[in-house]
């Protein structure tokens, strides 16, 4: 996609020079097609992240992002259970790359087509367009994850498969333009955010698990 829309404005650039010359025109086209291919290059960055300390028993920042929510909620669609929602909402200047927030085994992955509300808002995780990833952990317990699209987003790239072991260094996926992670989780877990804290993929704990020994 980056090629090809380099290539496009290329293109268009050097029409422009040869067709009327070095001006107003030119320069004012030159300027905005470079800066729209900066911004979009910057969003599709997708750099090269570890978590650097021992993650068994935490829960890890899916995405970067903002905390939008953390509360219990009746997980109905997948679980048919109550769980803690903690959701993290990403603009279009955070990067779109999202990793797995636990190590484990993955369960479950669907990819349901939907609307195109704003990530924000609750109505989101259950109405847009989304991916839904369940990871059993290696103490058996399942976290449901959700890539949510938002309103300018258009496609969701999802890269789990069912019977797959994944860690919190593997990338689970990408969501194109402003959306959403939520992650559910045992209502028992210890909370390590707050609401508004910005947070960043792979590097952030956002929960211990209650692993019973």
């Amino acid at each position: 996609m980056l090629l090809s829309l380099f290539t496009i404005f290329f293109i268009v650039d050097v029409t422009l020079y040869h067709t009327i010359g070095k001006g107003a025109i030119f320069y004012t086209t030159t300027t905005v097609t470079t800066l729209l291919f900066l911004l979009i290059l910057n969003f599709f960055r997708s750099p090269f992240r570890r978590f650097p300390f021992d993650s068994e028993g935490l829960v890890i920042a899916p995405a970067d992002g903002t905390i939008v929510a953390i509360e219990q909620t009746d997980e109905d669609e997948i679980l048919h259970c109550r769980c803690l929602q903690i959701s993290i909402f990403m603009s279009i200047f955070n990067v779109h790359a999202n990793w797995f927030p636990v190590n484990g085994t993955i369960k479950y992955v669907e990819h349901q087509d939907g609307r195109f509300r704003a990530a924000y808002l609750p109505k989101s995780s259950t109405e847009n367009e989304r991916s839904s990833i369940i990871i059993n952990t290696r103490n058996g317990i399942d976290i449901l994850t959700r890539q949510i699209a938002g309103a300018m987003a258009r496609r969701i790239v999802t890269y789990a498969h069912v019977g797959e072991e994944c860690h919190v260094n593997d990338q689970m996926g990408f969501i194109k333009f402003g959306s959403r992670v939520d992650v559910f989780l045992p209502v028992d877990v210890e909370v390590l955010v707050e609401m508004d804290q910005k947070v960043t993929g792979n590097q952030t704990p956002i929960a211990r698990l209650n692993i019973k020994k």
